[in-house]
């Protein structure tokens, strides 16, 4: 299964949330932390998939991809200005865009090593000042939490919705595994999966930024973003690169 059908369940739960202005905020501030650590307001800005914060995008030109039909589908009812570029043409866009934009750790949406080093240096060629991603830390990671992350609850006055995320750990390499996300509203289930994924910790994104051409890594240690599908904290990252735009 591909992210863009993970990231579909964003904007399932984003569709049933009741404060969805609170939602907006919450993750628009995190782009505008990072803006603002970098002296910098973008004037063109690639979402890897939905996040509720391209709905209130004013000032930059907005690119998505790695999104479904219906994500695409609800950004035109909504009215937002965008343009969508298909995944596999992302490799005609080098440097086209001053800010990439990949949260939902996105990086281990991959099957091997060699795999989240080629999506990395993808990602990387396309941003000219920086990139934006998210990621737990695996390193500290309890043994506990491995199988499940925290459920999201989202109440709403008709039924409630549920998102619960199962990991399926493979026995002879404990830094890969199978997420299938369970969709729970009122009797009814939609299951979306499974993902291959495979960890990412912070000192090996580092490396496979820099082989890829960045200047700076930062971990952002007054920024963490919470996904709408569960309530897990992911540590919020920025890789810079040299740029003739320079702030």
């Amino acid at each position: 299964m591909k992210f863009e059908s993970y990231t579909g369940c964003l904007l399932n739960a984003y569709n049933h949330h009741v404060r969805q202005s609170d939602v907006i905020k919450r993750k628009k501030e995190i782009l505008t932390g990072v803006g603002e650590f970098y002296n910098l307001a973008p004037d063109t800005v690639l979402y890897m998939g939905f996040s509720p914060a391209i709905l209130v995008e004013q000032d930059a030109q907005i690119y998505v991809t790695n999104v479904s039909i219906e994500v695409l589908d609800f950004l035109t009812e909504r009215k937002v200005q965008f343009i969508h570029i298909p995944q596999d043409e992302l490799v005609d866009h080098k440097k086209n865009f001053q800010v990439v934009v990949a949260l939902d750790e996105y990086f281990t949406f991959a099957e091997s090593d060699e795999g989240q080093k080629l999506s990395v240096a993808e990602i990387c060629n396309l941003a000219s000042e920086y990139l934006i991603t998210t990621c737990k830390d695996y390193k500290n990671q309890s043994f506990k939490d491995r199988e499940f992350s925290v459920p999201a609850l989202i109440r709403n006055s008709s039924k409630n919705q549920i998102f619960l995320e199962f990991h399926d750990y493979d026995l002879q390499d404990r830094n890969s595994w199978k997420t299938t996300v369970h969709e729970i509203l009122g009797s009814d289930m939609k299951i979306e999966g499974p993902f291959a994924r495979r960890a990412m910790y912070f000192k090996q994104l580092a490396k496979f930024a820099y082989d890829a051409g960045a200047a700076n890594f930062t971990v952002h240690k007054n920024l963490m973003y919470k996904s709408l599908i569960k309530k897990n904290y992911e540590h919020v990252i920025s890789i810079q690169f040299d740029s003739e735009y320079g702030s």
